[in-house]
């Protein structure tokens, strides 16, 4: 009777896992259809000597994504988990206020020597999810599998966690046209 329940179990986690990726697909073509605002993705490429000349560290591009909460999704239908992200704008120069503020200003750096227009958001840090049961019913990221059923957590820290496809339809919702003054 166990390897029928576990059977059934893998059905049904392959299953949601098929409706995520169908989900993804169909937000992926709406949100294109509408125009909506995307932002830049990049990768963090550390300080390091080149040729024994020091490079200091950049965000390199790497993509546009759609930020939809604590997921970004890519238009090729990749799926990310939220990382961090930085505005480009000019650094400024070092005020030894704080170490966040300082980090900030290292972070804007980065993004100035990555050559992303000013103003422009960055997202980087951002893990890609794997969209297979295995790995989502082993998740501790946003977009988890319980049951059968792709859930999604509100943040990192917490355990409280939503319906996938309704996360998703309100996210992509407001993000295709978002409330008058947004």
């Amino acid at each position: 009777m166990d390897e029928l329940s576990d059977a059934d179990s893998d059905s049904r986690d392959r299953e949601a896992v098929e409706r995520v990726r169908a989900d993804l697909a169909e937000a992926a073509r709406q949100l294109t259809e509408a125009g909506a605002r995307d932002e830049a993705l990049a990768v963090m490429v550390p300080r390091r000597r080149t040729f024994g000349i020091p490079r200091e560290p950049v965000l390199r591009p790497a993509g546009r994504v759609w930020r939809l909460g604590v997921l970004l999704l890519g238009r090729d239908g990749t799926l990310y988990a939220t990382g961090q992200l930085v505005r480009a704008t000019p650094p400024g120069r070092t005020q030894y206020v704080s170490v966040s503020a300082e980090t900030r200003r290292a972070y804007r750096a980065a993004a100035e020597r990555g050559h992303f227009r000013d103003g422009e958001t960055v997202d980087f840090d951002a893990p890609e999810i794997e969209l297979t049961a295995a790995a989502l019913r082993a998740s501790t990221g946003p977009l988890v599998l319980r049951d059968g059923q792709a859930l999604v957590r509100w943040s990192a820290s917490s355990e409280q966690t939503v319906d996938a496809h309704a996360y998703l339809t309100e996210r992509v919702e407001l993000l295709a046209h978002p409330p008058q003054g947004a």
